[in-house]
């Protein structure tokens, strides 16, 4: 089995997880343009901070994907416990929110074959087109596809990754139009389906 999902996850330097989570009864979770530069703020400190590597990522209105890349012993959930933990402290002072704002804990899922890390980046960074938020995902500036595809300059982007596994920008972007065309994972890949 290519995936293996665990109550304890075993943190390892090396590896790679996917971990995602949407707000409680689907509430909206990002409200405005703010609220996503905040997030991409903590996500740039922490990672730095805890020597994790953002390989993919986008952040919807009401849920979140990271694909992450543990570099050293700070386990690669430590990330998205800081990050989410500041952003829920803000999100309920700016908007008087009260109660719970994720759908209990983040899920983490180790990704340990090849052709799944792959298929998650696209995955990740079709959510936008996927899910109908636009029809075009150079539209969408809240994930790191742009850096991928070269259309823009940033820092949550490993170019070492992108260009060990595509040789070009060009086919990365076929690559993710493959799968918003066809919308099938491969097998093993079963938990995405109810995520889509």
């Amino acid at each position: 089995m290519p995936y293996a999902r665990r109550d304890t996850i075993q943190w390892l330097p090396g590896h790679f997880y996917h971990i995602y989570n949407r707000g409680a009864h689907r509430l909206t979770i990002f409200r405005e343009p703010e609220n996503y530069y905040f997030m991409l703020g903590k996500m740039k400190k922490y990672m730095m901070q805890f020597n994790i590597t953002v390989i993919a990522y986008v952040l919807m209105p009401n849920h979140y994907h990271l694909l992450l890349r543990q570099n050293g012993e700070i386990p690669a959930g430590m990330l998205p416990q800081h990050i989410f933990n500041s952003y829920t402290k803000a999100f309920n002072r700016s908007y008087e929110h009260s109660g719970t704002l994720f759908e209990g804990r983040f899920k983490a899922i180790p990704v340990v074959e090849e052709n799944y890390l792959l298929h998650l980046c696209r995955y990740i960074h079709a959510n936008p087109v996927v899910h109908g938020i636009v029809e075009h995902l150079e539209e969408w500036p809240y994930s790191n596809y742009l850096e991928w595809v070269a259309l823009r300059q940033g820092s949550i982007v490993d170019r070492v990754f992108v260009k060990l596994y595509f040789e070009s920008k060009e086919s990365y972007a076929a690559f993710v139009r493959e799968y918003i065309i066809h919308r099938q994972h491969p097998d093993g890949l079963a938990y995405l389906e109810a995520l889509s």
